[in-house]
């Protein structure tokens, strides 16, 4: 056997008695000892993903198993396994020569491959060449974004990553505040402002649905490797909602191999969210300390002045005249969030044009008596968590308990109810924030709770109670 083989079996040995069977058939036996030349053991790896997370989970491990063989002076170095001629994952920006760790210490690729087809999630099928659309909406720029004692902060640090993304503190960029306060207008707004003072930069803007659902068929036609690579040739990419990806691991996790890829290039990240980084149930926590290495900026609910502007902003844009009077009207009576805002000034507009009358208080009051009676407050699982804790005068810490006891059981069952019906969230997030239960749990809990307010009166008027302490309507 050559000395470098042998060397490897020996650390191999060692290896398998210290990780589980499963890590060591996944990420040990796939490897490949090359050779051994100055006391540098070089093994192939299938792909830079594989590479990574061996630095990131074994590292130790590998460091002082090697050493064991080699002496205090062993290094340990890494190589793409070739498959016919190609690697099986190309190194994204087109690299022919070495790239980087994450700890600055280089690692060889082969020299020369064929340029592979770059798979465009967002293209018009049919299209014979890559076309990026940046997903921009161009409305959302920072001539129409309002600043406030709400936001100034962190469009400030919007500007001022326009000026050199990738190149500032502030990456990554984490928005984070209630729905409705202009988190997708902002991160937009800085991708468009990168796009005017950078043409050649590839900006791309995804909500974090799409980006699941785009993960999801690319796993089911085999073409996770394209998928992945579309990401990471990007300079800037902004991501709307990532606390979606909560209890999707499989997601996070190619998502946290894009984010670690493109933050090591020195490229741009924005991300936004409806919770701060600490507060963020069901992420991994690699993810969420990444998330935590730049700069995050809370988008805080307008105060009076600042509505009144957007108004003034909104009515300017339209071409519209109305009476200061009734501006500030409107301002005083919705202060819960800008798109609320903005989304009464349309309806007022739309029934004075249908109805053909000015634009006064009385109309504005009438208005807004019918908008309160049809419009649903959003509402969230935190609200609805704190809210049935209060009704039923348990903790928050007994509410998520692992206890069977009945009434904290049914409690729970209770408050998954409310937050299935009643908020966005999927059965996989409300379990994850809800004493880290499994969907099947949540949808059982859910069954449970419709069986009782069918058959019980007594349990039915309990949660019309719950019901109206929320302002929730049926």
């Amino acid at each position: 056997m050559d000395m470098y083989k042998e060397i490897w079996a020996n650390c191999l040995q060692v290896i398998k008695d210290n990780v589980t069977t499963h890590a060591y058939d996944t990420w040990f036996a796939p490897i490949v000892p090359s050779r051994l030349k100055d006391n540098v053991l070089t093994i192939e790896v299938p792909t830079p993903f594989f590479y990574e997370y061996l630095e990131e989970h074994y590292i130790d491990l590998l460091r002082k198993t090697l050493r064991k063989e080699l002496g205090a002076s062993a290094k340990l170095e890494y190589s793409v396994k070739v498959v016919n001629g190609a690697p099986t994952l190309k190194y994204p920006g087109g690299q022919t020569k070495p790239g980087l760790t994450n700890k600055g210490v280089p690692y060889p690729y082969p020299s020369t491959y064929n340029e592979p087809a770059i798979v465009n999630p967002f293209a018009i099928p049919g299209l014979k060449k890559l076309e990026i659309d940046p997903q921009l909406n161009p409305n959302y720029n920072f001539a129409n974004f309002v600043e406030g004692e709400c936001n100034s902060l962190a469009r400030s640090a919007g500007l001022t990553i326009a000026k050199n993304p990738g190149k500032t503190a502030f990456n990554p960029m984490f928005i984070y505040g209630s729905s409705g306060l202009g988190k997708t207008h902002l991160s937009q707004a800085i991708g468009i402002e990168i796009k005017e003072k950078y043409p050649d930069k590839i900006v791309i803007y995804v909500d974090a649905r799409k980006f699941e659902s785009q993960y999801v068929d690319a796993v089911l036609k085999n073409k996770t490797n394209d998928f992945l690579y579309f990401y990471q040739i990007m300079d800037v990419l902004i991501i709307d909602d990532v606390h979606e990806f909560a209890g999707k691991t499989k997601t996070q996790n190619s998502f946290f191999h894009i984010f670690n890829h493109l933050h090591q290039m020195g490229k741009q990240l924005i991300l936004t969210s409806d919770k701060p980084p600490a507060e963020l149930q069901g992420m991994e926590p690699r993810l969420l300390s990444r998330f935590k290495c730049g700069l995050f900026t809370e988008l805080k609910t307008p105060d009076l002045a600042t509505r009144i502007a957007i108004l003034n902003k909104k009515i300017y844009n339209d071409g519209i005249v109305m009476n200061d009077e009734v501006i500030e009207y409107l301002a005083v009576n919705i202060s819960n969030n800008i798109r609320e805002l903005e989304g009464a000034l349309v309806s007022l507009l739309a029934q004075s044009t249908l109805i053909k009358k000015e634009i006064t208080i009385d109309l504005v009051s009438e208005m807004l008596d019918k908008l309160v009676l049809t419009t649903k407050r959003d509402i969230s699982i935190d609200e609805i968590k704190k809210t049935v804790c209060e009704f039923f005068e348990l903790s928050h810490d007994k509410l998520l308990s692992n206890t069977k006891k009945r009434e904290i059981a049914q409690a729970r069952q209770i408050a998954m109810y409310l937050s299935k019906n009643h908020t966005k969230y999927s059965a996989v997030q409300i379990g994850t924030q809800i004493g880290g239960k499994d969907h099947t749990t949540v949808l059982y809990a859910c069954k449970v709770v419709q069986n009782l307010i069918d058959t019980d009166k007594s349990f039915r008027k309990t949660m019309q109670n719950l019901e109206k302490k929320l302002r929730i309507e049926n």
